[in-house]
């Protein structure tokens, strides 16, 4: 809606939008000249996302197991390997366990060839990943909030015991016990270090270092690194 402005003048101003949704269906006819003109990128950018670079023995789905699956497993030990050795030959560093997020993985990984379209659908969103020092006293806070949120979180590199009412009991990194005063250095994202899923412990660092690598970017690297995608079992959360 348009209106006049007082005093006389002719100035026009917006006082009102209205919108509405117009679904994009088959309805609509295409428009040829339009399809012609994308049609070629179209086909770059499939021949890409469609080229092969590894192979899944199995589905991975991440509603398959309570505590540990093997989707998380898989994603979470690519974390791991890829970014240790990446902060290794930049800071001299190792990592020392991964965590990341289970409402993180948007797709399974069928059974078959694995593509880059599989790394696009398993992570659609622009998380880069990062690595955050934590003094082991927060690696328990971090354990109870997993203990509470009951969900399979992606994990590497340490294990979890919980006693019957599932209640944190020990904490192993690297098959050590975890030491409060200890300095540890966490590989996650972006996302959760902000508080993403609630994990707020993050925010009581001792230090955060930027890999400027997407997760997206570090799983396709990871594929192409390897033939066969691993079916890892292992039991980050072991309940009593």
């Amino acid at each position: 809606m348009l209106q006049f402005t007082a005093c006389g003048t002719t100035g026009l101003h917006n006082t009102k939008v209205e919108a509405k949704k117009i679904a994009i269906t088959d309805v609509l006819p295409e428009t040829t000249a339009i399809e012609s003109y994308i049609a070629p990128y179209r086909n770059i950018i499939n021949r890409e996302l469609d080229s092969v670079l590894a192979y899944a023995p199995e589905t991975f789905d991440k509603s398959k197991g309570k505590w540990n699956t093997t989707i998380g497993n898989l994603l979470a030990n690519a974390t791991f390997t890829k970014a240790d050795t990446l902060f290794y030959i930049r800071k001299h560093l190792h990592i020392d366990f991964c965590l990341l997020n289970h409402g993180g993985i948007r797709s399974v990984i069928a059974k078959g060839p694995v593509t880059t379209r599989t790394a696009f659908e398993v992570m659609p969103f622009e998380n880069s990943v990062k690595i955050v020092a934590l003094k082991g006293s927060l690696i328990y806070e971090m354990a109870d909030y997993i203990a509470r949120e009951g969900r399979a979180h992606p994990l590497a590199g340490i294990t979890i015991i919980l006693n019957p009412d599932k209640q944190v009991k020990e904490i192993y990194i690297k098959d050590k016990p975890v030491d409060k005063d200890h300095i540890y250095n966490v590989a996650t994202i972006d996302y959760l270090i902000s508080g993403g899923d609630n994990m707020f412990f993050f925010a009581e660092n001792e230090g955060i270092y930027d890999l400027d690598y997407k997760l997206r970017d570090l799983y396709i690297d990871y594929f192409k690194d390897i033939d066969t995608l691993p079916v890892i079992t292992t039991q980050h959360i072991i309940t009593e």
